[in-house]
C-alpha cells in the first residue's frame, strides 16, 4: 500500500478531482440503483388485481423504501388514470431516472479522466526530471533501453491501474451498500442467507491472481531488455550488417520477445479467467438465492410477493457487478504496483554529484585552473594518481598518452561530471565543488570527438539550448566554424533538417556544426576531446581552422592524437597509467626523447 499511496501522491492537488467524482459518483449510484425498486410498481401496474386499486396504501415509515414511497404516490394515480395511465408514468419516471444516472456517470468519468491525465502529466515529468539530473556514471551503468521502457511503458501502466482502482476503490463499494441497503428492505432473513456465499467468490478470485505481481515484475524488467536490444540495433545496425550478425541481433530480439510473449499469456491466463469464474460464481449464488427465496415464499415463510420477488433478484444480479468490477481491478493492481515501484525506484535514485546546499555562482574566470592532488578510480581500477596541473588563463594544455591513461577522465572531471576520490579541481583558486554547476559548465565550451547531434534543424542545432537566439548570431558562430558555405548550399538552408544524429550530414560537416554551437556558446574555457580523430584529411583540415579559430583568445584543453592538432599547444601534458610522466612544449618534448618522442614517431595517440 506504501507504493500506491505515493503513486498516488502525483494526483495532487487530488482534491480538485476527488470532490467532484465523489459527488458526481454518489449522485449516479442514487438515480442508477432507484431503477430496480421502481420494477415493484411497474409490475403491480401491469399485474395488479383491479379490485385492489381500492385498497387503502400506507404511508412507508423507512425513508428508503423506494417502492413503497412510489406505490404510496402512484395508487391514487392509478384510480385517476387507470392503469395504462400509470404504466406510462412508470415508464417515463424510470427513463428520466436512467438519463439522469447516466449524466452523472459521465461527469464521473470525465472527472476521473482529468485526474488520470494529471497524474500521468505529474508522474512522466518527475521521472524524466530525476533521469536528466542523474550523473553520467549512471547512464554508463543502465541499460538506456530499460530507462525508456520505465518512462514509457511502465508510467502508462501505472497511471491506468492506479487511477482505474481509485474509481473502484470508491464508486463500487459505495453501489454495493446502497444495494445491500435496499436489499435488506426486501428481506433481511434471505440477504443474509444469500451474502454467505460472498467469501466463497473473494477466495476462490484471491486465488485465482495470486501470483500477478511477480509475473508483471518479470514483464516489465523482460520489456526493457527487449527495448534495449531494439535500441543498440537501431543504433548499431551498420556494425550489425558490416560483421554479418543480422541473424545473431533477431535471435537475441526474438529469444526476449518470445519470453515476454509467454510471460504475457500467462497473466493473461489468470487475469481473463478471474471474469469468467466470477461470473460463474455470480449465476450460482442467483440460482441458490431463487431456490432459497422459492422455498421461503412457497412455504409462507416470507412477505414477499412475486413483483417483490423479481425486483430482489434483479437487485441481487446487480450487486455482483460491483463485486466482480473490484475482483477484475484487483488483478489489474498488481501490474501497476509493479510498474509503480520500478518507476519510483527511477524517481527515487540520486545523483552522485548535486550541488552543494550552499553552492554559488560564478562571476567569471579570470586566472587559471588546477588540478591538485587529484585521484580518481572506477571501483578498485586507478585511473588518476595524484595528478597536480595549472592550466593558466588563455593558455592551450594538450593531453596525449597511451590508450586507458586517464586523458578523458581528466576532461571530465573540469564540467565535474564526475567527483574524484581526493584532492580538489580549482578555477581561479576556488573548489569547483563550492558553486553550481549551471554556471560552471556556463563558462565551458565542449566539441566532443563524436558529433551529437538532434533531429533537427541546423539553426537549433547551432542554438541548441538558447533562446532569443537571431539567425544572424547562429551565421557569425557558423562563419567562425567554417561551416556557412556548406549549409547554405542545402535544400533549406539553416532550416535543413539534418536527420537522425545528423546523419544527412558528413562527419566534418557535423564537426563544424558542433563547433559553431560552442563558439555561439562564446565560453571563456574549452574541452576539446579529440575533435578531428574520426575525420579525413580535407575535413580535418576545416575542422582544424574552425578549431584555431574557437580556440582564440581562450584557455583550452584538449586531447588529439594528431601532430597537427597539438604541436602548437602551449604545453603539452603525456600521461601514462594515470600518472603524469612528462610535460613541455612539443619541441622540448622532441628532445626529451621520452615517451611523447616514441608517440610522435608512432603518430598514434590513442583515445
Amino acid at each position: 500500500m506504501k507504493t500506491y499511496f505515493r503513486l498516488l501522491s502525483f494526483a495532487k492537488p487530488i482534491e480538485k478531482f476527488a470532490i467532484p467524482y465523489i459527488l458526481f459518483t454518489l449522485l449516479y449510484v442514487v438515480f442508477s440503483s432507484m431503477i430496480y425498486p421502481l420494477l415493484v410498481p411497474l409490475l403491480n401496474t401491469l399485474f395488479i388485481d383491479t379490485t385492489a386499486t381500492t385498497a387503502v396504501v400506507h404511508r412507508p415509515t423507512f425513508f428508503l423504501d423506494i417502492a413503497g414511497w412510489f406505490k404510496y404516490y402512484m395508487y391514487p394515480f392509478i384510480k385517476a388514470e387507470g392503469r395504462w395511465g400509470a404504466l406510462k408514468f412508470t415508464c417515463t419516471i424510470i427513463v428520466i431516472t436512467m438519463v439522469i444516472g447516466n449524466v452523472f456517470r459521465y461527469l464521473a468519468a470525465r472527472t476521473m479522466e482529468n485526474l488520470r491525465v494529471h497524474t500521468l502529466l505529474n508522474l512522466r515529468r518527475a521521472v524524466f526530471n530525476n533521469v536528466m539530473d542523474m550523473h553520467l556514471g549512471y547512464f554508463n551503468n543502465n541499460r538506456k533501453g530499460d530507462i525508456i521502457s520505465k518512462i514509457a511503458s511502465d508510467v502508462q501502466v501505472v497511471q491506468f491501474s492506479v487511477t482505474a482502482t481509485l474509481q473502484v476503490i470508491f464508486k463500487e463499494p459505495a453501489t454495493m451498500i446502497v444495494f445491500l441497503v435496499l436489499l435488506f428492505t426486501y428481506s433481511v432473513k434471505l440477504t443474509l442467507g444469500s451474502l454467505l456465499v460472498v467469501p466463497i467468490s473473494a477466495f476462490i478470485i484471491s486465488k485465482i491472481v495470486k501470483r500477478l505481481k511477480t509475473q508483471a515484475v518479470s514483464a516489465q524488467q523482460t520489456y526493457g531488455n527487449m527495448i534495449s536490444y531494439l535500441d543498440e540495433s537501431l543504433q548499431g545496425v551498420r556494425i550489425i550488417k558490416a560483421f554479418n550478425a543480422t541473424d545473431f541481433i533477431k535471435k537475441r530480439f526474438n529469444d526476449e520477445n518470445a519470453k515476454y510473449s509467454k510471460i504475457l499469456r500467462s497473466m493473461a491466463k489468470r487475469q481473463q479467467s478471474a471474469s469468467p469464474v466470477s461470473e460463474t460464481l455470480a449465476i450460482t449464488m442467483i440460482s441458490c438465492i431463487v431456490l432459497y427465496g422459492g422455498y421461503l415464499i412457497l412455504n409462507k415463510k416470507s412477505d414477499l410477493n412475486g413483483a417483490q420477488f423479481i425486483a430482489y433478484i434483479a437487485i441481487f444480479s446487480q450487486l455482483m457487478r460491483p463485486a466482480k468490477a473490484m475482483s477484475d481491478s484487483f488483478s489489474n493492481i498488481h501490474s501497476g504496483i509493479a510498474a509503480g515501484e520500478r518507476v519510483l525506484a527511477l524517481i527515487d535514485e540520486k545523483p552522485a554529484i548535486k550541488d552543494a546546499p550552499n553552492a554559488k555562482d560564478f562571476a567569471g574566470f579570470n586566472e587559471s585552473i588546477e588540478f591538485k592532488n587529484v585521484s580518481f578510480a572506477y571501483g578498485d581500477r586507478q585511473i588518476l594518481n595524484n595528478i597536480n596541473l595549472t592550466i593558466p588563463k588563455g593558455k592551450t594544455v594538450a593531453l596525449v598518452g597511451p590508450s586507458g591513461g586517464g586523458k578523458s577522465t581528466m576532461m571530465d572531471l573540469v564540467p565535474h561530471f564526475m567527483e574524484p576520490q581526493s584532492g580538489e579541481i580549482l578555477i581561479d583558486g576556488q573548489n569547483i565543488n563550492g558553486f553550481t554547476a549551471q554556471s560552471l559548465r556556463a563558462l565551458l565550451g565542449v566539441v566532443n570527438q563524436e558529433s551529437i547531434l538532434f533531429n533537427d534543424s541546423i539553426f537549433n542545432n547551432i542554438a541548441f539550448g538558447k533562446t532569443n537566439v537571431t539567425l544572424e548570431q547562429v551565421k557569425d558562430a557558423a562563419r567562425i566554424a567554417n561551416a556557412h558555405n556548406f549549409i547554405i548550399e542545402t535544400e533549406k538552408g539553416y532550416e535543413t533538417n539534418i536527420g537522425d544524429r545528423g546523419t544527412k550530414l558528413s562527419g566534418g560537416q557535423r564537426q563544424r556544426i558542433c563547433i559553431a554551437r560552442a563558439v555561439l556558446n562564446n565560453p571563456p574555457i574549452l574541452l576539446l576531446d579529440e575533435a578531428t580523430s574520426a575525420l579525413d584529411t580535407e575535413s580535418e583540415k576545416l575542422v582544424q581552422e574552425a578549431l584555431n579559430n574557437l580556440m582564440k583568445n581562450r584557455t583550452s584543453l584538449i586531447i588529439a592524437h594528431r601532430l597537427s592538432t597539438i604541436q602548437n599547444a602551449d604545453t603539452i601534458i603525456v600521461l601514462e597509467s594515470g600518472t603524469i610522466v612528462e610535460q613541455g612544449n612539443h619541441l622540448e618534448l622532441i628532445e626529451n626523447n621520452g615517451l611523447y618522442r616514441r608517440l610522435i614517431d608512432m603518430q598514434t595517440f590513442a583515445g
